[in-house]
């Protein structure tokens, strides 16, 4: 992060501060019980959204192109579509734990981008393809649906560790309904499923186009640890979505496996990146 231009630097963290006085005022509410500061948290992330719009569409005009490419970048709209669907979405889920999982994240998300945060720099010809544009918005879209699934999955392991503990007034008011946070799960897990395809399939067009002009083979693409780890997760989305719907794998179990997931598209994210490095830069 302290490679960013001081502009971009002050803007970031400013929203940074903003994401963290959301997650502990979320963290406040649920010791208080008190739904009105539910307004207070909306307000925080309307204006740490704000703040890391303007950073990208700095990086936008800096480098005359849609800013998609860089990982810090994806991270960054990673946190905004998260932040916009909190913001939607509390209207009528006014419950205070719904709160608190959808803060932590973005605050998370927002640590892992400081963690990658690098100067801007000129995207490669192929990367301003519409195919490539494509391929970014269809991985964001798989990669939000899985936050956003896991999110409900840990509400649901919640309310299913208090109920089963006769917690009953934990859970009441506090927790949205369990049934809804089910479906929920399932209904996020299969919209990752869904922009994960898209994504890989437009990936196989991109590395058709690419592996010539960079001089790589199929054998270089099939074993770099990022699309190795993205493919695995897709691979387990299929089989845990379809032990659900047809061979009865409970609930639980598929609350458990989401957030496994996560952690598995955490690290071909951004760990592969830190620690192993990746032929899957578009830069």
């Amino acid at each position: 992060m302290i490679h960013l231009p001081a502009k971009e630097m002050v803007v970031f963290l400013a929203g940074a501060c903003l994401y963290a006085g959301a997650a502990v005022m979320a963290a406040v509410q649920l010791r208080s019980r008190k739904e009105t500061v539910t307004r207070w948290i909306v307000g925080l992330v309307c204006g740490a959204v704000c703040l890391d719009c303007a950073v990208l569409v700095s990086r936008a005009v800096s480098i005359q192109a849609v800013p998609l490419t860089g990982l810090f970048e994806s991270m960054l709209v990673l946190t905004i579509v998260l932040g916009l669907l909190y913001v939607l979405m509390s209207f009528g889920m006014t419950q205070v734990w719904f709160s608190a999982v959808m803060i932590w994240p973005m605050l998370g998300l927002t640590g892992l981008a400081a963690l990658v945060a690098q100067p801007a720099t000129v995207p490669a010809k192929m990367a301003v393809t519409p195919w490539m544009v494509f391929h970014a918005v269809s991985m964001l879209l798989g990669s939000s649906a899985m936050i956003f699934s896991t999110a409900a999955a840990s509400l649901y392991l919640l309310s299913d560790y208090m109920l089963k503990r006769k917690q009953v007034m934990s859970v009441l008011g506090r927790v949205p309904n369990i049934e809804w946070l089910r479906h929920a799960n399932k209904r996020g897990l299969i919209t990752c499923l869904v922009g994960m395809t898209m994504g890989l399939v437009s990936g196989i067009g991109l590395a058709v186009v690419a592996s010539a002009s960079m001089g790589m083979g199929w054998i270089d693409w099939v074993k770099d640890p990022k699309i190795v780890l993205i493919a695995a997760t897709w691979c387990l989305l299929i089989i845990i979505l379809s032990w659900h719907t047809f061979a009865g794998l409970s609930d639980k179990s598929m609350a458990y496996a989401t957030v496994v997931m996560l952690f598995l598209v955490i690290f071909a994210v951004v760990g592969v990146t830190l620690f192993c490095g990746t032929q899957h830069v578009f830069t």
